[in-house]
């Protein structure tokens, strides 16, 4: 299945983000993959695994195969979790995603989950609890 890159409901990681988390995160926990298209400039979106990731094969090392995680693949590989959804004054939704760490826990506010899941994974790769 194909889906735009353009689409602003943020279902899925940015190129960006997919580009830091396939440094980080196993590469078998992404359910989708970017790869580019014929022009080489840019990039379409596929839900599924892609054998070029799974096998480390040339399309994958040379950037022309990316994995990419859904909010669903993100939630996956946090430890236990909490999103919280708050309305804003200007009635636009911000997310937090917290993550439970002894007693307390950590987590900030963005606009969207996948921001809000990609930000802790990165903290949490930095605290090295991930």
């Amino acid at each position: 299945m194909e889906t735009s890159v353009n689409n602003k409901c943020r279902a899925f990681t940015s190129l960006e983000q997919s580009k830091v988390l396939a440094k980080i995160l196993p590469l078998e926990s992404a359910d989708m993959y970017y790869e580019r298209t014929k022009e080489e400039s840019e990039y379409k979106v596929y839900v599924g695994k892609n054998l070029a990731i799974t096998y480390n094969l040339f399309s994958y090392r040379n950037g022309y195969t990316i994995p990419c995680w859904s909010l669903a693949a993100l939630l996956s590989v946090l430890p236990r979790i909490d999103i919280e959804k708050e309305i804003c004054s200007d009635d636009t939704f911000d997310y937090r995603v917290k993550a439970y760490i002894g007693d307390g826990y950590i987590g900030d506010w963005f606009d969207n989950p996948i921001d809000a899941c990609y930000e802790m994974v990165i903290r949490l790769h930095e605290l090295k609890m991930l």
